[in-house]
C-alpha cells in the first residue's frame, strides 16, 4: 500500500492526505452519538493539544523547509520566510475581520465578521471551518514541494504533517459538534455539520499542491505563508479558548506540550 501511495502523483498525494484529516474530523464529530457533552476541562486540554500540534508543524513542516528551500534556490532566506509569514498571518486576518462567525461558548452578540442572518449553529461551524482552510494548505504544499524535487522536502515529512494535522482534528470535530448538540440539534445534525467544518481541507490541500507544482519559485514562500496562517489560528483562537478557564490553564500548557512533542516526533522520525 505505501509503495502504491508513492507511486501516486504529488496532487492525488495531498488530496488522499487531507481526506485523511477530513475523516479524522468526522470520527471526532461521531463522539455526538455516544454523549452529549464534553467535559469542558477535557475539551480545553484538547485545543490545547490541537495548538501544541500546529506550533510544531509550523516550524518542522513548514517554516524551516521554506527557509532551506530559499536558501537552495538562490532567495534571500530570512526575507522569503519573513514575508511568506506575515503573509499568512495578515490573510487570516483579514478573513476574520470580514468572514462571519462565532467561536464556541461565545454569545451571539460576540460574533466577529460582518453582519449577518446566520443561524448560531452556521457561525460556529464557520468559526472551525476558518482554521481547518490553512491546514489543508498546509498538507498540499508540503506534497506539493515533494514532487517538486527539492532536497528538504521528503515524503516522509509530508506524511508525518497529515498525520499530525489528522490526529488533532479529531478532538476538534467534537469539539464543534457537541456545542451544536446543547444548542438543541439533532445527534445526526450535529454529526454533519461538525464533520463539514473540515471538508474544505481537501479543498484546500489539491489547490496547494496544485499551486506550488506549477508555480515553483514561490513554493519557499508558500510554505511560509501556510505557517503563518497556522500560528495565526494558534494564538487568535486555539490559545485563547483553551485558557479562559483560569483553573485549566496548568492542564492546557501541558496538553501544548504534549501536542508540540508528538508532532515534533512525528516530522523528526518520518522526515
Amino acid at each position: 500500500m505505501i509503495d502504491a501511495f508513492l507511486q501516486l502523483s504529488p496532487v492525488t498525494q495531498a488530496l488522499l492526505g487531507t481526506l485523511f484529516t477530513w475523516a479524522m474530523t468526522a470520527a471526532g464529530a461521531a463522539a455526538v452519538y455516544v454523549k452529549n457533552e464534553i467535559n469542558p476541562k477535557h475539551l480545553d486540554a484538547t485545543l490545547g493539544f490541537a495548538a501544541g500540534v500546529m506550533i510544531a508543524a509550523s516550524f518542522w513542516s513548514l517554516l524551516n523547509p521554506g527557509i532551506e528551500m530559499a536558501e537552495q534556490m538562490g532567495q534571500i532566506p530570512w526575507l522569503t520566510a519573513v514575508i511568506g509569514f506575515l503573509g499568512g498571518g495578515i490573510f487570516m486576518r483579514l478573513t476574520d475581520k470580514f468572514l462571519p462567525h462565532l467561536h464556541p461558548g461565545l454569545k451571539m452578540e460576540q460574533s466577529e465578521g460582518v453582519k449577518t442572518s446566520w443561524q448560531r449553529s452556521t457561525l460556529l461551524v464557520v468559526a472551525i471551518t476558518m482554521h481547518n482552510a490553512p491546514e489543508g494548505l498546509a498538507v498540499g504544499v508540503a506534497f506539493g514541494a515533494v514532487g517538486a524535487d527539492l532536497p528538504s522536502a521528503t515524503i516522509g515529512g509530508a506524511i508525518a504533517l497529515a498525520i499530525g494535522i489528522g490526529i488533532q482534528n479529531f478532538p476538534e470535530g467534537t469539539a464543534v459538534s457537541m456545542p451544536l448538540r446543547r444548542e438543541g440539534l439533532s445527534r445526526h445534525k450535529s454529526f454533519l455539520m461538525g464533520q463539514a467544518s473540515g471538508i474544505v481541507e481537501p479543498i484546500f490541500g489539491v489547490l496547494g499542491a496544485v499551486f506550488v507544482l506549477t508555480m515553483q519559485p514561490v513554493l519557499p514562500y508558500a510554505l511560509c505563508f501556510a505557517a503563518g496562517a497556522m500560528i495565526f489560528v494558534v494564538v487568535e483562537e486555539l490559545i485563547p479558548e483553551s485558557q479562559r478557564v483560569q483553573a485549566n490553564i496548568d492542564l492546557v500548557t501541558m496538553a501544548t506540550m504534549i501536542g508540540f512533542s508528538v508532532m515534533m516526533l512525528l516530522d523528526v522520525s518520518l522526515g
